[in-house]
């Protein structure tokens, strides 16, 4: 009797939980709607004779202005390896243990027209190389450079040279 109890209760809970699931057909009508209000859109004016016109009003776009204040920034005491010299923030691609993998990963970079370089960390007293893609005396230029290289190296972040 315990057993067909227990079997109910676990059929009940797999059926509760996938019913909750939201839909991929509702996030897509949702994009599809907000994408068709970005669209053109015809505006009805008169003029003082009643005089109907339509006009195609295109929306206008502006580049909003980032602002970086709030970036995170890691700051670390680190020994210049190897590469181009590092400058003040780092964007950080990886961070392994082996230095022949972090010297491997900057001369890919370094291939690809990035002024790579590898730094090495202590951190709770094991060695890490941070493979740093490239470098910057600001911290805007290197939170952009960071947001445009996520998208190939995720989870890159930004380094401060102490």
């Amino acid at each position: 009797m315990k057993k067909i109890l227990y079997v109910c209760a676990a059929v009940c809970a797999v059926f509760m939980m996938s019913s909750c699931k939201s839909k991929e057909s509702a996030y897509k009508k949702a994009y599809e709607k907000a994408k068709a209000q970005q669209t053109e859109t015809p505006v009805t004016t008169t003029t003082p004779v009643q005089q109907v016109t339509t006009q195609t009003v295109t929306p206008v776009t502006t580049t909003p202005v980032a602002d970086y204040s709030n970036v995170v920034v890691r700051n670390e005491s680190v020994t210049f390896v190897e590469g181009s010299p590092l400058k003040q923030y780092g964007v950080v691609v990886a961070s392994v243990t082996i230095k022949s993998n972090g010297v491997a990963l900057m001369q890919k970079l370094a291939s690809q027209g990035y002024n790579s370089c590898v730094a090495q960390a202590q951190v709770n007293g094991q060695t890490f190389y941070r493979v740093v893609a490239c470098s910057y005396d600001t911290k805007p230029e290197a939170a952009q450079k960071r947001d445009q290289l996520e998208g190939q190296y995720p989870g890159a972040w930004l380094l401060y040279k102490k």
